[in-house]
């Protein structure tokens, strides 16, 4: 009977490291790459703007918390932490996403082709204070609809 408990005790051991060792290796291949796009115009991530340019965003931290967003060329670059989001449809190719307002961009989510978790930026002050200003506009304004829009940039994982 004792044999039997620790054979079974043995086995559970077993597939929990092995379901643990699968899982580190999926979290590490999965924070491993960078997502690599042309952003054509000035935008901001938190309080810093970054120029125009080819930017590389990554994991800053092993729980992917926190991004790298950097441009090696400026040397250009900045760390915001994220939150993790889930897509209603699986997006086919990797994007970042911006929120523009007016002539202001600012970068709110990163996503890889085939995952459905993707990363959203924490917004900074800046951005919260224009969206309390455009709600204060009356929504049927012209102002108002034609202040914000949604920007996808196609982006690779290198």
């Amino acid at each position: 009977m004792q044999k039997q408990i620790l054979k079974g005790l043995t086995m559970l051991v077993l597939i929990a490291a092995v379901a643990l060792m699968a899982a580190l290796v999926s979290a590490h291949a999965q924070s491993s790459g960078s997502v690599v796009a042309d952003i054509p115009f000035e935008f901001a991530v938190g309080g810093k703007s970054l120029r125009a340019g080819e930017y590389s965003v990554r994991a800053f931290t092993t729980n992917g918390n926190a991004l790298l967003i950097s441009n090696q060329e400026s040397n250009d670059g900045a760390i915001r932490l994220t939150q993790s989001i889930e897509a209603r449809i699986v997006p086919k190719q990797a994007k970042l996403v911006f929120h523009r307002y007016g002539q202001r961009y600012f970068l709110s989510e990163v996503w890889t082709a085939g995952e459905r978790t993707g990363r959203q930026l924490l917004k900074s002050a800046e951005e919260r204070a224009i969206e309390d200003q455009l709600a204060a506009i009356s929504s049927k304004s012209e102002l108002a609809r034609s202040s914000y829009e949604t920007i996808e940039i196609v982006a690779m994982v290198r």
